[in-house]
């Protein structure tokens, strides 16, 4: 990546409708400051044929991992246990040892009838994560797992323990298809899509492990009553991208226990770098998610370098539709925002991205705005701490709320925009068999 000299940066003219009772911003504002366009360094972005970056939607054609009991609706669930022979009530008692006490192990189901839990259990509840891997950080209050699916895909999660709250990040894809520049994760391109029970296998792994008491960060000796709060689709993946699964997953997370994890709807956050009709058609699913939008650049010459998908959707298209999701759910929309010195942090930016916001309306935004994690093979670096300042104070000033948010997990590469699966993470699945 080659940084241009120290230039005069001519910030796009505003729109005509800027908000009511603010003066319009005049055609052009000079101020003396670097631009950094968008590069990869240590790895080569996917083209098309006319040397566009590659978009990934649909998912490579691979093996299926088993169908799974969270693959199934209640009643799909009582029917495939009729199949394999055995009373339909048997599905209800699996749900609960698998929704409720986070066991997929025969040897804990005494409810079950011996000489059929090994048959039923391996109907219904096949095994489909292997850990390869756990980082933790030194307080053990953020864990990060590398997990091989059936095919050999490997996928990432992290857990964290906040005052008040436990958090999954999840990911919902095998690689990613949006190949932005500066993350980790799209480097690789797009192995596939997850199913629903993977995604839900993340959870239930993770409340397993925090009921045994595997989760520091607080001094009690009974955690069997603790469990995963909150979720994020910000693992590995595009979750917009691979909608169906994803919302599967969300509706066995919100179901009453023991037909699912019995969550708050509120507690599980959706994001997207700008999938517009998926935003829409989200909007519309009647279940109040947090939804978040990584938007990272409130111009669209930048932000068709930076995020690739803008080339199909621009930065108002995007707003216009998280606008709409805030309109017919009344929940509040995150702009996730990865502060990147020099590239997307000047002070103009923080001005036009509250212009844009505002114009569409107040109080129904939150900025969460991030210094960008490294990632293996990159120069880019996050934003200085001044500018980053700087940046929240303008957003603040003009109305927006705005929090940067903390970079929990970069010790373990466990970060935004840092799951990936390395040459070293792919020899230590081989080694396990």
């Amino acid at each position: 990546m080659t940084e241009t000299p120290r230039t005069r940066e001519t910030r796009p003219a505003a729109s005509a409708s800027a908000p009511q009772g603010r003066p319009a911003q005049g055609k052009v504002r000079e101020t003396r400051t670097a631009q950094v366009r968008p590069a990869t360094e240590g790895w080569t972005q996917q083209k098309d044929a006319e040397g566009r970056p590659l978009l990934q939607f649909a998912s490579p054609k691979r093996g299926k991992p088993p169908v799974h009991l969270a693959d199934l609706t209640p009643a799909e669930r009582t029917e495939k246990v009729k199949e394999l022979g055995l009373p339909g009530f048997r599905a209800k008692q699996l749900s609960t040892h698998y929704f409720r006490h986070y066991t997929s192990d025969p040897e804990q189901m005494t409810d079950l009838p011996a000489d059929t839990r090994e048959q039923l259990v391996a109907g219904m509840l096949p095994p489909l994560l292997t850990e390869v891997r756990r980082l933790e950080t030194d307080r053990g209050d953020t864990i990060k797992f590398l997990w091989r699916l059936h095919d050999g895909a490997l996928v990432e999660s992290v857990l964290m323990r906040y005052p008040g709250r436990i958090t999954l990040c999840v990911s919902s894809q095998a690689g990613c298809g949006m190949n932005c520049p500066f993350c980790a994760t799209g480097q690789a391109g797009l192995t596939r899509n997850m199913s629903t029970a993977e995604i839900i296998e993340q959870i239930v792994r993770a409340n397993r492990l925090i009921a045994d008491g595997g989760l520091g960060g607080k001094k009690a000796d009974d955690h069997s009553m603790e469990r995963v709060s909150n979720i994020v689709f910000m693992g590995m993946g595009e979750p917009l991208a691979n909608y169906k699964r994803v919302m599967d997953a969300v509706r066995s997370m919100v179901a009453p226990q023991p037909d699912g994890l019995g969550m708050s709807a509120r507690g599980i956050t959706v994001s997207t770098v700008g999938l517009v009709p998926a935003i829409k058609k989200l909007a519309d699913e009647n279940i109040p998610v947090t939804f978040a939008l990584s938007l990272h650049a409130p111009d669209d010459h930048l932000r068709d370098e930076l995020i690739p998908v803008n080339s199909r959707w621009k930065v108002d298209e995007a707003l216009d539709a998280a606008y709409e999701y805030y309109a017919k759910t009344g929940r509040r929309v995150s702009i996730e925002y990865a502060l990147i010195k020099d590239m997307n942090d000047h002070a103009w930016r923080a001005d036009l991205l509250a212009e844009k916001l505002n114009q569409r309306g107040r109080g129904w935004v939150h900025v969460n705005p991030i210094p960008l994690n490294p990632t293996p093979g990159s120069i880019w670096t996050s934003s200085e701490i001044p500018v980053q300042n700087e940046f929240v104070r303008r957003l603040n000033d003009a109305g927006i709320p705005t929090t940067l948010r903390d970079t929990r997990g970069k010790e373990i590469d466990g970060a935004c925009g840092q799951l990936v699966a390395t040459t070293e993470d792919e020899a230590a699945s081989a080694a396990i068999g």
